[in-house]
């Protein structure tokens, strides 16, 4: 039996139909997030996308005066451990320079945006620093950053754990005021996702390997089905775990925030 009527297309459209989209969703939420958030931003305002990596979301400003900056150290290959990319072209970055020292005036940008960067820096607070040094008072800081993440652009890879209390902590001692906070998926999307990656990661990682083809689909195709329905029932287990919360900040103004809060100094000890 070929085409549309033979067995594997059968059954991966029963697969298809059992498991949803869970676990699947983490980018593409984010995706749908901050497409309408730098849409608002006023046309011809410069924004500075910090930790630019390959411009992927450039395509989202093209009303805007768009300005990259990376380190541009990653290679796609970095020291072989946990999730690499391979190939990583940063050639078409505007600003290459570390993050906590961009050599910009003060207030020089309407709006900031740092998507997935925070667990790549070792001192993130010192980049909370440079962003309110870099920002006008009354401009945007969009961030988002993983609640929990697996080794990835190794050794380039120093923290995880970016909870909303992280945030309502941190970002009102360096001058912003969260306008909007958002977490993208839950726990049960979480745990889909890293079931996912069950048969990679045991390939990759483990002596026994992974189990028999048939068998490793049908027992994850059962907990993937599982998990969509406690995510569509879900009551509140993003506030457990899940993929990261998404940030909108405004930077006040002196008479706003006063002046000790807008200078907030990064202690050694943090």
């Amino acid at each position: 039996m070929t085409g549309r009527y033979s067995p594997g297309r059968l059954l991966r459209t029963v697969y298809d139909a059992w498991t949803g989209q869970v676990g699947l969703l983490n980018k593409r939420a984010r995706d749908v997030w901050l497409e309408p958030i730098l849409s608002h931003i006023p046309a011809g305002a410069r924004i500075l996308d910090a930790g630019a990596g390959q411009l992927q979301y450039k395509r989202f400003c093209s009303h805007l005066h768009y300005v990259s900056q990376d380190f541009a150290q990653y290679d796609g290959a970095g020291d072989g451990v946990g999730l690499q990319t391979q190939k990583w072209d940063q050639s078409e970055l505007d600003i290459i320079c570390d993050i906590v020292n961009v050599p910009e005036p003060d207030a020089n940008f309407d709006a900031i945006m740092c998507i997935e960067v925070f667990e790549h820096l070792p001192n993130p607070l010192a980049a909370l620093q440079e962003f309110s040094r870099l920002l006008k008072p009354g401009g945007y800081l969009i961030l988002t950053a993983p609640f929990c993440a697996l080794t990835h652009f190794a050794p380039y890879f120093y923290c995880t754990g970016f909870s909303e209390y992280w945030y309502h902590f941190h970002l009102p001692r360096y001058g912003f005021e969260i306008e909007e906070i958002v977490n993208n998926g839950n726990y049960f999307e979480y745990l889909a996702q890293e079931i996912r990656r069950l048969p990679y990661v045991g390939r990759q990682w483990s002596s026994m390997g992974f189990l028999s083809y048939w068998f490793s689909r049908a027992l994850i195709a059962l907990l993937l089905g599982l998990l969509r329905r406690q995510s569509e029932r879900d009551t509140g287990s993003d506030r457990l775990l899940s993929y990261g919360w998404h940030v909108l900040a405004r930077k006040m103004t002196l008479f706003e925030s006063g002046y000790e809060g807008m200078n907030t100094k990064v202690h050694e000890d943090e």
